[in-house]
């Protein structure tokens, strides 16, 4: 086994182990019988539109791996690219240091079929720079739908949330044309950055902004139960929060995602709202995950195992 392998099995196993800290220290903040009564408090229907939200979120976060790999001249069947997208970030939403603990569940799928190390490097900047366009872009979009709470948040007047919002829409606007007029490789001093194509960063920052919405309508949902919310202060406090999170590191979000969506709408964020979401997009996609993840490693120790009996019976054949 090369040291690479090692390395990165090495942060799989210390990544599972971090999650199941993450599970028991989850459920001391959350007792079950709170889980259970915020999920009860919210209408049966409107718990089901959630789960659909989330499910569209995990569709569009498995294009950007698909995305990825398109972008490296490599192909692999959608069904793999999606099993080992959702269950990376399932474990990685909880897990926190999402580049690092998602790519090494990434690794894990992606070297069995093909890619390399440095292929797998790739990818996770590529997702990590389509999370970032998409949180720009639609954080951009509420800071000028929606400058008067944006505004009270970042303690500035709407007029200026209306021109950081302009501002922040000009990122997606200047990454696609630079994949357009640059096409290859963009320098900047002693760095230097593979540009997609023009295609592909289109839909970078389409299905980046689009998969967030998807997101903050999995939130609007929960709030909606408890109190009349807009569906753009949804995501004026979801795109908060997200960042909150991105720039803590804090494994799961905990505490980070309550406090911060508490702040952006307090008389609608109860408890119940946002234990019911942090069950639908977190604790749910964590259960099925780490079900395929095994389900999987099974299959593949399988399939190795009867390779190598292949290999081992054909040097008999061929000596009988």
């Amino acid at each position: 086994m090369s040291l690479k392998s090692i390395i990165w099995n090495g942060l799989l196993i210390a990544a599972l182990c971090l999650a199941v800290f993450l599970l028991y220290r989850i459920f001391q903040q959350y007792s079950l019988d709170e889980i259970v009564q915020s999920v009860r408090s919210i209408p049966f229907l409107t718990f089901c539109t959630a789960l659909l939200f989330t499910a569209a979120s995990y569709l569009c976060l498995s294009c950007f791996d698909l995305l990825a790999i398109r972008s490296l001249g490599k192909s692999l069947p959608y069904r793999n690219i999606l099993l080992a997208s959702f269950v990376s970030l399932s474990l990685g939403h909880n897990i926190g240091f999402a580049g690092l603990s998602s790519g090494a569940f990434r690794y894990r799928y992606y070297s069995r079929w093909g890619l390399t190390t440095e292929d797998v490097a790739k990818v996770i900047l590529f997702c990590g720079v389509t999370v970032g366009l998409g949180l720009i872009a639609l954080g951009g979009l509420a800071m000028i739908i929606n400058p008067g709470d944006a505004g009270r948040l970042l303690r500035i007047d709407p007029a200026s949330a209306r021109v950081f919002g302009s501002l922040a829409l000009m990122v997606p606007v200047v990454y696609a044309s630079l994949a357009l007029f640059v096409r290859g490789t963009l320098r900047l001093w002693r760095w230097s950055f593979q540009l997609p194509r023009f295609s592909i960063a289109v839909a970078q920052v389409g299905i980046g902004t689009i998969n967030f919405m998807f997101v903050s309508a999995c939130l609007h949902q929960m709030l909606s139960t408890f109190g009349d919310v807009a569906f753009f202060r949804s995501v004026t406090a979801y795109v908060l929060a997200n960042s909150a999170i991105i720039a803590t590191h804090v494994p799961g979000g905990l505490g980070v995602l309550e406090a911060t969506v508490s702040y952006a709408v307090p008389k609608e964020a109860s408890i119940g709202a946002l234990i019911a979401f942090r069950c639908a997009y977190f604790f749910i996609p964590l259960a099925l995950g780490t079900m395929l993840l095994a389900i999987s490693e099974v299959n593949f120790r399988r399939k190795s195992r009867g390779a190598d009996e292949e290999a081992d019976e054909r040097p008999e054949a061929q000596s009988v």
